[in-house]
């Protein structure tokens, strides 16, 4: 590996980890009625999308059987 001869203070960076800017980012510019009612509306989709594949994945998903209803073989029936 490559290794540096002079030394190298290290000072600047006990003084970085204290330091702090007083500059800010500019804020976040406020989102136009468009856009609200655009999410909104990608929301709701979203929401009508999950609600719909649930509706129609319930029924696929019970079983044919009903509580009363017994199944049995033909070939026990002869003996």
């Amino acid at each position: 590996m490559f290794r540096r001869r002079e030394p190298v203070p290290f000072a600047f960076v006990a003084e970085a980890d204290r330091y702090r800017s007083n500059v800010e980012p500019p804020p976040r510019p406020r989102a136009s009625a468009g856009q609200l009612l655009g999410r909104t509306l990608v929301g709701l989709t979203v929401i009508a999308g999950l609600t719909g594949a649930l509706l129609f994945g319930l029924p696929a998903m019970e079983s044919p059987q009903s509580a009363g209803h017994v199944q049995q073989s033909e070939a026990s029936d002869g003996r």
